[in-house]
């Protein structure tokens, strides 16, 4: 019998790099992201290091997806600024060993200086992303990406939020894979990106992306369930959740890959209901790529552009119904703190006694505001 175990989300992830056959790990910590790596140093199979920030983090991972080796770094949706340099032409470049970009978005602000969609991001510097609705897949689509990295030459974001990073579920344990490691050759027309070579590279990151938009329709991870067909839900990751549980027996369509966006799948499903609903987070990734083929569907017109999903906001959107809450208790404040041991708690003091205003930029460094 397989063994389990509940996990967090983040915990998951890293033991789907574990059980993928990860040798680097490089990551800068930022919640939601942190626990990934911190979870991933148990696993002696696997190199792992806080980087300096997410620009190295992601460096050091591509550097050892060109050696040949199965590679990852991870970071929160506001790294993936920092880290966007080496990504869009990492795109270019493509993958030897599979690479895999780990990016927890932080949608309700929990512990972040913007609500950004790490999706837009993906758009732009065309890298497939990925995005898990519980603790298994998780796990699973660690394993997928890597999958889809090395099929088609390209790294692969794997799309992570607060609620799925630091929830909890069931996670079916496997034996650790140890794929062969890719010999590495010296192939400065693939990896060197000169203007010469970038402009032959961007056709194939296009050619890439076509043919993930058409085997997309086929991939496991991509799911229509039918049901009642007078109503149906495009959506993706925890908001996926809300929907079964307020819709039970409506028709959805599961995306597992919400970039590129497997077009026939989506057409196929539009075809069959009566009222298509898009239920994502934060921006309209989804829903826009769906306008923009002609199909008809209601998305932001009534869900907010902000904050957090819920099953109450389906029921009150979509049901009209209106779901009293009870106010939490009046408990303590527990205001965040920085950790202990933290150097800049001296710092801090010093200049709060000082009365000196000064600028910073990580997130912790808002705490001494």
């Amino acid at each position: 019998m397989a063994k389990q175990k509940i996990m967090l989300g983040n915990e998951a992830i890293a033991r789907g790099a574990y059980e993928a056959g990860v040798k680097v790990s490089a990551a800068y910590p930022g919640t939601p992201s942190t626990e990934i790596s911190e979870n991933l140093v148990q696993y002696d199979d696997i190199y792992c290091e806080w980087s300096p920030n997410e620009k190295v983090a992601t460096e050091v991972a591509i550097g050892a997806s060109i050696s040949g080796v199965r590679a990852m770094a991870s970071m929160k949706h506001v790294g993936l600024n920092v880290a966007s340099d080496p990504l869009y032409t990492a795109s270019y470049i493509g993958a030897n060993g599979g690479l895999m970009v780990v990016v927890a978005d932080d949608p309700g602000l929990y512990s972040s200086q913007n609500e950004q969609d790490t999706r837009c991001v993906a758009r732009a510097a065309l890298v497939p992303v990925l995005e898990p609705s519980d603790s298994q897949e998780a796990k699973d689509f660690v394993k997928e990406a890597y999958r889809i990295s090395e099929e088609y030459d390209t790294p692969v974001i794997l799309r992570t939020t607060t609620r799925l990073a630091h929830s909890q579920g069931p996670v079916v344990l496997e034996d650790r894979v140890e794929p062969e490691d890719k010999p590495y050759e010296r192939n400065p027309g693939k990896n060197v990106m000169m203007p010469g070579n970038a402009i032959k590279r961007h056709l194939h990151v296009e050619d890439r992306m076509n043919r993930l938009e058409k085997d997309g329709s086929d991939f496991a991870i991509n799911k229509a369930e039918y049901n009642d067909t007078s109503i149906g839900f495009i959506t993706s990751g925890i908001p996926y959740q809300y929907v079964k549980e307020v819709f039970p027996q409506a028709s959805v369509l599961k995306l597992g890959m919400v970039y590129p966006l497997p077009k026939k799948l989506i057409e196929e499903f539009a075809k069959k209901v009566d009222k298509l609903y898009i239920f994502e987070e934060l921006e309209p990734v989804i829903e826009e790529q769906v306008k923009a083929w002609g199909i008809e569907c209601i998305g932001k017109e009534i869900f907010t552009r902000q904050g957090e999903y819920s099953a109450n906001l389906l029921r009150e959107k979509v049901l009209g119904q209106n779901v009293e809450t009870k106010p939490y208790p009046n408990l303590p404040a527990r205001p965040p703190i920085l950790c202990p041991g933290c150097p800049h708690r001296s710092t801090f003091t010093v200049l709060n006694k000082l009365k000196i205003h000064a600028a910073g930029d990580i997130g912790c460094y808002t705490l001494g505001a």
